[in-house]
């Protein structure tokens, strides 16, 4: 009878260990494999450079990435926008790129060449996201 009991105490054991091993491995892949999305956060009043930001941004993701990039633009004055906007911990205009844990804000990038200099601001989104996607 102990050794059935001790037995059966081993395999909890091992079924234990095994699965928090299984567990931690799959965390890691999913950091690994988490797609790249990038997302564009306005309000309901926009300025020239504002739209510019979002124009420029999508364009330059599409040229460069086609449809594996996916690209939102998100109104916060919209409470649809509220729950993603508080996960992301935005509170203003904002355009950040996500993969996984890791976020990238190129607000300011994005107001600087945009409008003024916009080879410049897709050269800077070609870097990031190429940054991300070797993760």
């Amino acid at each position: 009878m102990k050794k059935i009991i001790l037995l059966s105490v081993g395999l909890m054991l091992l079924c234990t260990i095994f699965s928090s091993a299984q567990t931690a491995k799959n965390e890691i892949q999913s950091t690994t494999t988490a797609k790249v999305e990038v997302y564009y956060f306005h309000l309901t009043a926009r300025c020239i450079t504002c739209k510019a930001v979002e124009a420029e941004a999508k364009k330059d993701l599409e040229t460069l990435y086609g449809e594996k990039i996916r690209f939102q633009t998100l109104n916060l004055e919209d409470d649809a926008n509220k729950a993603i906007a508080e996960k992301l911990k935005i509170s203003g205009q904002t355009l950040l790129i996500v993969k996984g844990d890791k976020q990238i804000n190129l607000t300011n990038e994005g107001f600087l060449y945009a409008r003024n200099d916009p080879d410049k601001f897709k050269l800077i989104i070609k870097e990031k996201v190429d940054g991300l996607l070797k993760l």
